[in-house]
């Protein structure tokens, strides 16, 4: 299973909000019902919140997709 990077502007980012954005799910809907069905991992652990807090350096599994929420690097 390979990392993606997923840089995030603000402090955090909700657990649905980005499994939408990345195309994981697509739409809002499906990115709950992966949620609701125990489908999404964040660092390891079985996630059912869809309004999870995803802050830079936690790593969220679904399948085999793993995400990496960084900090965006402004230049």
């Amino acid at each position: 299973m390979s990392t993606e990077m997923f840089p995030i502007t603000g402090d955090y980012i909700e657990l649905v909000k980005l499994l939408k954005v990345t195309g994981i799910c697509g739409t809002g809907g499906e990115s709950k019902i992966a949620v609701e069905e125990g489908m999404v991992a964040v660092d390891g652990v079985v996630e059912l919140r869809k309004r999870r807090k995803l802050y830079p350096g936690q790593l969220v599994t679904i399948e085999d997709i793993a995400i990496e929420v960084v900090k965006e690097v402004v230049v």
